[in-house]
Order: C-alpha cells, then sequence, then structure tokens
C-alpha cells in the first residue's frame, strides 16, 4: 500500500545543535546559565501548544496544519541566524507607583532571541501529534505499528545526525548561515508535502480502488466526522493518565542520552571527545533501530496472541523492564565500551513500547488526545535535563569524583523504567476513551 511518507525528523534536534556548537552566545555575550536554559523553554512552550494544535488538525486536516507547522519552524530558524548584537535603552523604567526606583526596559539581542525562540516553539507544536493523526487516517489498526516505529526512529535519526551536519556547516559557513539552510530545508519539504499529500486516501491519485477500500475498512463514518473533544472521558480514562506517566518515564530516560550521556562518557569514564561522540551516537543509533522494531512487533504480538489488549501491553512491560535492566548491568560495567553497548541496548529495549498505542484509544481525536499525552510526557525530558548534571555537581561537592560522582545517578532512571514498565501491566489499548457507539476499528473485535 502506497502512503505519504510521514516520518518528520523534529526540527528541535537539528535547532539545539546549531545553538549547542556555534555558540550563538559567545556572539552576544550571553551567559552560559541563560543558554543553557533555551531547551527547557523550548519544551514548556511546546507542551503548552501541543493540545490546540493537535484540534486544528482533527478539525481542519493535517495536510493543512503540518505544512503551516513546517513553514513557520523553518522560517523562524532562519530568522534566528539573523539577529544582529545590539542593545537599546529605551529610557523607560518599571517600577511601582510611589517608588523612586525601577527596573529599565532593555532590548538587545537576547531579547530577540528569546522572543523568536519563543515563537518557534510555539509554532513546531503539534507536529507529532498531526503525523499521528496522518497515520490512524492512512492505516488501518494493525499496521499502524510499524509506521508510528519508523515516525520515532526517523526522529531519533535527526537527533543523531543533526549536531554532526550543524558542526560541518558551521565549520563552513558560519553559525548564522547554518540557521538558514536547515530552515531552507523546511521550506522545500513543506512545499513538496502540500502538494503531494491528501488528509483523505480516497482522493490521492495514487492510490487504488483496492487500497481505498483497505483503508477504508478500518474506519468508521462516524470516526471521519468532526466532533468537541470529549473532556469528561478523556480526564476520567485511566489509560490517558497512564499513558501520560509512561511517556513521562521514557522522556526521562531518553532525554539523558541527548543531554548528559556525552558529558557522562567524558567526565565519568574519562574518554576523549571523539570516542564519547561515536559511542553516545550508537546509543542514539540503538534507540531508532529499536523504534522501528518496536513497532513490527508489537503488531506481530497482536496477531500472535489474537489480542490486541495483550500484543501491546506485553511489548511495554518487556521492553522497559529490560532497558531498566540493561541500563543498570552498564552501569556496573567498569570498560566505557561495553558500557555503552548495555545503554544501547537499554535505549533499544525503551524504544520498542509505545507503538501505535496512542492511536488505538484516540479514535477520531487523535491530534488532541496525542498532544495531550506527548504534553504529559514533558515533566519527564524538562526533570532529565536538570537532573544529573546537578545530581552530579552534588556528589563532586561531598568529594566523590569521576564514575563515583555519576554513577548513583543513573539508579533515578532505572527506577523511571521499572515504573514505566509496571504502568504498562494497566494501560489497554482495547478500551477507547470515547467508545464508537456503532460500527469501528474492526481490529477492536480482536479478544481482549
Amino acid at each position: 500500500m502506497r502512503a505519504p511518507c510521514t516520518r518528520m525528523r523534529r526540527p528541535r534536534a537539528s535547532v539545539t545543535a546549531c545553538w549547542r556548537f556555534s555558540a550563538p552566545w559567545r556572539s552576544f555575550s550571553i551567559l552560559t546559565a541563560s543558554a543553557s536554559a533555551r531547551p527547557r523553554r523550548t519544551w514548556r512552550r511546546n507542551s503548552a501548544f501541543e493540545i490546540p494544535t493537535g484540534r486544528l488538525g482533527d478539525r481542519f486536516g493535517s495536510r493543512g496544519v503540518l505544512t503551516r507547522i513546517v513553514i513557520w519552524w523553518s522560517v523562524f530558524t532562519m530568522l534566528t541566524g539573523c539577529v544582529w548584537r545590539f542593545s537599546l535603552d529605551s529610557g523607560w523604567r518599571l517600577g511601582l507607583p510611589g517608588m523612586s526606583w525601577g527596573v529599565p526596559i532593555i532590548l538587545n539581542s537576547f531579547v530577540v532571541l528569546l522572543l523568536i525562540r519563543f515563537l518557534f516553539g510555539a509554532g513546531e507544536a503539534g507536529a507529532l501529534p498531526n503525523t499521528a493523526r496522518v497515520l490512524a487516517r492512512w492505516f488501518q489498526a494493525t499496521a499502524r505499528g510499524p509506521a508510528q516505529g519508523m515516525i520515532n526512529t526517523a526522529a531519533l535519526l535527526g537527533g543523531a545526525v543533526a549536531p554532526v551536519a550543524a558542526q560541518a556547516l558551521i565549520h563552513s559557513a558560519g553559525w548564522r548561515w547554518t540557521f538558514v539552510c536547515f530552515g531552507s530545508l523546511g521550506l522545500v519539504w513543506a512545499a513538496a508535502f502540500s502538494s503531494w499529500f491528501r488528509d483523505d486516501p480516497a482522493l490521492h491519485p495514487g492510490v487504488n480502488d483496492a487500497e481505498r477500500r483497505r483503508i477504508s475498512a478500518g474506519s468508521s463514518p462516524r470516526q471521519l466526522t468532526h466532533e468537541p473533544i470529549p473532556w469528561r472521558a478523556v480526564l476520567a480514562s485511566a489509560n490517558v493518565w497512564l499513558a501520560g506517566l509512561v511517556i513521562t518515564c521514557a522522556a526521562f530516560c531518553s532525554y539523558m542520552y541527548f543531554s548528559w550521556y556525552p558529558t557522562y562518557l567524558k567526565k565519568g569514564r574519562g574518554v576523549d571527545d571523539q570516542q564519547a561522540g561515536w559511542l553516545a551516537g550508537m546509543v542514539l543509533l540503538g534507540g531508532a533501530v529499536g523504534g522501528t522494531l518496536g513497532g513490527y512487533l508489537s503488531d506481530w504480538l497482536v496477531r500472535r496472541t489474537g489480542s490486541r489488549k495483550w500484543g501491546r501491553r506485553l511489548i511495554g512491560v518487556a521492553g522497559l523492564g529490560s532497558a531498566a535492566v540493561a541500563l543498570g548491568l552498564g552501569v556496573r560495567c567498569n570498560q566505557p565500551v561495553p558500557a555503552a553497548l548495555l545503554t544501547a541496548l537499554a535505549s533499544f529495549c525503551a524504544n520498542l513500547h509505545m507503538a501505535a498505542f496512542a492511536t488505538d484509544i484516540s479514535g477520531k481525536h487523535v491530534g488532541s488526545l496525542f498532544g495531550l499525552m506527548n504534553s504529559l510526557g514533558v515533566p519527564g525530558a524538562v526533570a532529565s535535563q536538570l537532573y544529573l548534571g546537578r545530581f552530579a555537581d552534588w556528589r563532586m561537592s561531598l568529594g566523590y569524583a569521576g564514575r563515583d560522582a555519576w554513577d548513583p545517578g543513573f539508579f533515578a532512571y532505572i527506577v523511571a523504567l521499572t515504573l514505566g514498565a509496571f504502568a504498562w501491566l494497566f494501560l489497554n489499548a482495547t478500551v477507547p476513551v470515547e467508545p464508537e457507539r456503532s460500527g469501528g476499528d474492526p481490529t477492536s473485535e480482536i479478544v481482549p
């Protein structure tokens, strides 16, 4: 079946890579503490707009929304490279009435950068929820696992490739033109996607009659209609809150690989920059392979067990549980290469689990509810960027050094993965947030 390719690499990966490698904060004399806070601000503003943008996709279709998202983030990515160094005192002072002192209102490069990055994050939100909605519309439930896995893999590969590409571009063209290059790629993608993709598979000229019948067999007419989000049912759904817990636990661990694992290898295990780079890349590659393979394994288990509930549940419990064991063994390993291999195995296992679960339970509100569950995982991503470095600093203040300062911090990640595996025992992919009143996805007939 020829279905649109929706494997969208997260723009945050390339932009964050430019931010770290090109060090625009040095051009504008921005303090390191201020620069390091930028990724956390991106996550907070991104999460605030996930649900509304997912809702727009449910209401108006993902074609227009995804095109707008990519154009938006591409423009603001390019604008990041256009900010010049300046500082302008407005002459105004912000103070309380009756007080003689006030805070000067100053417009400078850092303020402009923050504004551009805020708008970038706001516009970027909703890409993954709308991509999930495309899968729900173009694939039957029994085929969504591999497709969702490929999207997860593409996102991880984007995070692994972007730093290398950014560093090469910066050395040849400078950090400003690197932002322009990344943004230009998004504009090309948006033009191609908008001209080729269709929200309704039946309207796509590349889909034949047999494919149309196969796709439409997985959807009821009611699933294709736009209705208000049933917030009472959403907030009362144990699946939604448990999925949010699982995503939080998984994000807490996975963002450690992006944010802290290379630093841990260098400062904790004493490896050089080059070795730390390829060992960390190996860990990310393990997650990318797991993201794709998990979709196939999940759908295979559904067919093998005859139960969508246990097919999804088994891969979740086994994946996160195995990841906890592998990560623990990696921490205990004395040699850096075997330790990284075990950590790559942990990354592989941890990315097996979600597959198509969010799409299974969301019904016709895929964009909105995927955005909600994705937003529930934001605390884990933010906490991961805050936790390990501060923990290591605290241990070093007590007199510990090297692995003695870093290794004990990994037990928090092991606990998070174990908690996520336990939560999977109670997730049920056959219980939608809003039960169908008639018709529905034929896979819901699978014995629970």
